[in-house]
């Protein structure tokens, strides 16, 4: 027998990169030796499907993958922006995690896989068993309409359940967990049912290799942070981007991630793990006439105080179908009941838009007597995503976040944001946050620093568009950038106005179009800046830059997407059929990037 391989102690790696290495080599080498096993359960064939837009569904997909091949399953692992309808008719069990974006929709890049799945003639899915978990959050009208929505037309073509849908709000822990548990053993039923099969062999050329232990989470074999495990940063700056007399505040955030294992990239996001007003959270457990040092238990934290509990771990700020109906079942009440029959869906939205918990409990007071009654019923308190606004090679160790701060008045009461204001009013410099970097693979940069990039960012939207222009200055890349922008008015809300304005005199920002809605008698948006401007946006276009669009999904996005395919048909010569095509082909070459939220 061949001695295994071995990383020698004078290579240039650290002690845990050549430990990692090591036993990389020798699971490659002890899966060559020969072996023979008999009497081995059968294994199924399943595709692992995603349709991702920040990367979650990409990041459980592959849990699920790796899960599959653990319990000795041949499975797959791809992105349905790779895939086609005529590929998933082949196939007899399929996973897929779908994600919805913008205003109930595929993610981008999968909305051509869609379309053609949704072609009247498509051929039936009579062999494929399926199970789809969709991803959403429930303060968008359209709640996992996607992945409910892919589910459904499947259904239709013929595909078979597997196991039923399950819908996952932005805390998706024990939805996923749920939905992985009954797949899991409706696979091993399924398995159950075949005979077992023998193998008798020696060294098998087309089977992959062992997997080595688990690589260092981190660089320098320190930890990974994430949601759950998330960095404590000191927050190293903190300044209004917007005037005194503005009718909003905008603040600029720094997080200083020196010493610590955080990296990110322009495009990225910036999770914080926030925590709820404390004069709220006293309003609740005042009203409720429970103690605050009540014990309550959590699923995975353990036994806590109601006020911890309350401050940070749950969403108290807005109501949910689930909490209407939790606290309608303990009180019998009838009038939040007859709210939650499908008919009276639209009345139910109106009810729960604009408030929180406490509305519940002094509009319907004496229903809870039990602080596990009060926890149970609500949701857990989800972190907050803000595009990072800074470059890690012009910002070394810091990360920067743009903050539209929350404040409004809603039935006669004053209302916040639950991230917003702790950041503006209860987080002074020095000061620790829990975050964690969310990675946005679909925004990036063009690889070629010559290519130029027009950049849409009215609002925060401009926040990715920053990020974007320290980091090609840094770079030293020599590509045309553009930027349009938008707010309020020029004198109070024009955001990083003395940084724009420096970039354009040098020339790095070869241009920038503002609209100020409110400047004049007549609002003017971005949309209409580009409508302007459509002979040269075009040029450049045909020039090869990429777009990138950032801000509000249900309004400016849409309106942006309908102004380049004017754009397109009108500059192009072209009608809308090939307008549509034209633009689905900026797609599909990575040239049209949207984050829209």
């Amino acid at each position: 027998m061949s001695n295994v391989p071995f990383i020698p102690d004078s290579a240039p790696f650290t002690p845990e990169q050549r430990a990692w290495l090591n036993g990389f080599l020798a699971g490659i080498f002890s899966a060559a030796q020969p072996t023979t096993v008999a009497d081995t359960p059968p294994s199924l064939k399943i595709a692992v499907l995603y349709a991702s837009q920040s990367g979650t569904a990409e990041g459980l997909a592959r849990k699920v993958a790796k899960d599959l091949k653990s319990k000795g399953h041949i499975a797959s692992l791809a992105s349905l922006e790779d895939y086609t309808p005529a590929a998933l008719a082949e196939e007899h069990y399929a996973i897929l995690i779908a994600s919805t974006y913008g205003d109930g929709e595929a993610p981008d890049a999968v909305q051509p896989f869609y379309e053609k799945l949704c072609v009247e003639h498509f051929p039936r899915y009579q062999d494929l068993s399926y199970s789809v978990l969709a991803l959403g959050d429930t303060h968008y009208e359209h709640f996992c309409k996607f992945g409910i929505d892919l589910d459904n037309k499947l259904a239709a073509l013929g595909a078979v359940r597997l196991f039923d849908r399950v819908d996952c709000d932005v805390d998706l822990d024990d939805a996923f967990a749920r939905w992985k548990q009954g797949l899991y053993s409706r696979l091993n039923s399924i398995v159950a049912a075949r005979p077992a099969r023998s193998i008798s062999s020696s060294s098998n050329t087309n089977s992959s290799p062992k997997s080595g232990p688990t690589p260092p989470s981190g660089d320098n074999g320190g930890p990974a942070y994430t949601r759950d495990n998330p960095f404590f940063a000191p927050l190293v700056d903190k300044h209004p981007l917007t005037r005194e007399v503005s009718s909003k505040l905008t603040m600029h955030m720094a997080f200083s991630i020196a010493n610590s294992n955080l990296r990110y990239e322009a495009g990225d996001a910036c999770g914080v793990v926030p925590q709820n007003d404390q004069h709220l959270v006293e309003d609740i457990i005042t009203t409720l006439n429970f103690s605050p040092q009540a014990p309550v238990q959590l699923p995975k934290s353990g036994t806590t105080t109601l006020l911890d509990a309350l401050t940070h771990h749950l969403q108290i700020t807005r109501l949910t179908r689930k909490i209407v109906e939790a606290y309608a079942t303990i009180g019998n009440c009838q009038p939040l009941a007859g709210l939650l029959v499908p008919e009276q869906q639209a009345h139910l939205e109106t009810y729960t838009s604009g408030r929180g918990l406490i509305d519940l409990l002094h509009s319907y007071p004496g229903v809870l007597h039990n602080p596990a009654d009060l926890v149970a019923m609500l949701p857990k308190l989800t972190p907050r995503l803000y595009s990072i606004s800074s470059s890690p090679c012009a910002h070394a160790g810091e990360v920067h976040t743009t903050v539209a701060v929350v404040r409004y008045r809603s039935h006669n009461r004053e209302r916040s944001g639950v991230c917003s204001t702790l950041l503006a009013d209860r987080t002074t410099t020095g000061d620790c946050r829990p975050i964690y970097i969310q990675p946005n693979k679909k925004f990036r940069l063009p690889a070629a620093g010559d290519a130029p990039v027009i950049m849409i960012g009215p609002g925060t939207g401009i926040a990715p568009f920053r990020a974007f222009l320290h980091e090609r200055r840094a770079l030293a890349a020599t590509g045309k950038n553009w930027l349009f922008f938008g707010e309020r008015s020029a004198a109070s809300d024009f955001l990083y106005r003395e940084e724009l304005e420096s970039m354009l005199a040098d020339g790095h920002l070869t241009r920038l179009d503002t609209a100020f809605s409110r400047d004049q008698e007549r609002k003017i948006y971005v949309q209409d800046r580009m409508l302007e401007q459509a002979a040269q946006l075009w040029s450049w276009i045909q020039e090869g830059a990429s777009l990138y669009v950032c801000g509000d999904a249900s309004r400016m996005a849409k309106d942006v997407d309908a102004v380049l395919h004017t754009i397109a048909e009108k500059q192009g010569g072209m009608d809308y059929e090939a307008a549509q095509d034209y633009m689905q082909t900026l797609k599909d070459e990575h040239r049209y990037h949207r984050d829209v939220y």
